[in-house]
């Protein structure tokens, strides 16, 4: 049986990758940082996978997708555009669940509501 252990995501600053992901996502580093990757994990005691912050220098955004659930949507949208975040201009259907956000390299990732 395979599970997820950590998810690589690139961004183009990993300072600031660290600190928007850390406070979004109540994660902290494994170890210190270096100039071109970074690893992420829950706080002590909680569970979750791990995030890798690898350092690319593309101005484009990177080709993943992170889908974060929630139980109170509008107010960890506004939390994270608080960090830093920003909408992502998107044509929702009706009854859409989710809102489609980027991180602060263009990332996108999704908040979805959840029952």
């Amino acid at each position: 049986m395979l599970k997820i252990g950590a998810i690589v995501w690139g961004v183009t600053d990993i300072n600031r990758g660290v600190g928007f992901w850390s406070k979004a996502l109540d994660y902290v580093p494994k170890y210190p940082p270096e100039h071109d990757f970074a690893i992420l994990i829950p706080q002590e005691g909680k569970d979750g996978f791990q995030l890798s912050l690898n350092r690319v220098t593309s101005p484009h955004p990177r080709r993943h997708h992170m889908d974060l659930f929630t139980t109170d949507q509008a107010g960890e949208v506004q939390r994270l555009i608080g960090l830093g975040a920003r909408r992502k201009p998107w044509n929702y259907e009706e009854g859409a669940d989710y809102v489609v956000l980027e991180d602060p390299d263009g990332n996108p990732f999704c908040v979805i509501q959840l029952p």
